[in-house]
């Protein structure tokens, strides 16, 4: 895929998914579920104090208002019971994936990630974002912008494997995997992620880490241009193609992603992966199209995981 509206069209065309909403009563959270379900992506449950849900369906658009009549909705006051809640019916299959309303992520993580009563899946929590940059032939995938502080290499295994599946849903059979640092040479002793990057592609060459191609360390040049490839003389399966960008820490990530977003003029959508379900978190400010692609987005990762 190339475009988001891809994206937009492949989840529409599998038809509505079960969405259960976490705290749902935010204005911004139901516009996006209003939208997705008039675009045939989701079929919202809506999860909290239904008298709050009313009124944020009312103030939304500007005080507009959205219409939720045809959604079902469970009534849950308290917030974090409403977190738990919403798991449930994703662990019981009534929705086939998860997002986040009103509720602070830390909390609705802890209630994913439960080893009892949630949808753990044994692996690390990692933010998979999909974009379309103008300047690129294809959408790219970039992780970890927003949780992982600075993994260590089990952590980075999780977040490659997350971050494959999400390419696998877009299309991407072998998903060409980048590990980016600021040189494309392994040094040791100044820059400890090179070597992290070197293992990642070894262990990938072993068949340790499955169904991708990886190489690293690459600086972003290498990864994304043909040309500077070519001039440094660079041999690589991945090099200058990369499906996937997996970035060192998250200072590194924001920036990239951020960069992106604000002065390249890309689109994206965002989703958090590690549990047997993918998790929808979208921000206030988020655009309208960033939040349906990453609903859209949960939708297609979440049949991919059924």
């Amino acid at each position: 895929m190339k475009y988001i509206s891809e994206l937009l069209q492949a989840a529409a065309s599998a038809g509505r998914m079960k969405l259960a909403v976490a705290s749902a009563q935010e204005a911004s959270v139901l516009e996006a579920v209003v939208d997705a379900y008039a675009a045939g992506i989701a079929e919202p449950i809506l999860v909290g104090d239904p008298e709050a849900i009313a009124a944020a369906a009312a103030e939304a658009r500007g005080g507009k208002g959205v219409d939720i009549s045809a959604f079902e909705i469970v009534p849950v006051k308290d917030i974090y019971a409403s977190a738990a809640k919403a798991v449930e019916l994703v662990k019981t299959g009534r929705a086939g994936f998860l997002m986040k309303g009103i509720i602070d992520t830390a909390p609705l993580l802890k209630a994913v990630l439960n080893k009892e009563t949630g949808i753990n899946a044994g692996h690390l929590a990692s933010h998979v974002a999909v974009m379309e940059v103008p300047t690129y032939h294809k959408l790219l995938v970039i992780t970890d912008a927003a949780i992982n502080i600075a993994p260590d290499l089990p952590g980075f295994i999780d977040i490659i494997n997350s971050a494959v599946t999400v390419s696998r849903a877009l299309g991407t059979e072998l998903p060409k995997v980048a590990i980016l640092a600021a040189v494309e040479k392994v040094n040791a002793e100044k820059m400890p992620c090179t070597v992290t990057a070197a293992i990642l592609t070894q262990m990938n060459r072993r068949g340790q880490i499955k169904n991708c191609l990886v190489d690293g360390p690459l600086a972003l040049d290498n990864a994304i241009s043909a040309e500077s490839v070519r001039i440094k003389k660079i041999v690589s399966d991945v090099a200058g193609d990369a499906d996937i960008l997996v970035v060192p820490d998250i200072e590194a990530g924001n920036i990239l992603y951020k960069c992106l977003l604000d002065l390249a003029q890309a689109k994206g959508a965002g989703i958090i992966m590690g549990a047997a379900k993918p998790v929808v978190l979208t921000s206030r400010a988020d655009t309208a199209e960033t939040k349906l692609a990453s609903i859209a987005l949960a939708a297609l990762t979440g049949r991919r995981a059924s």
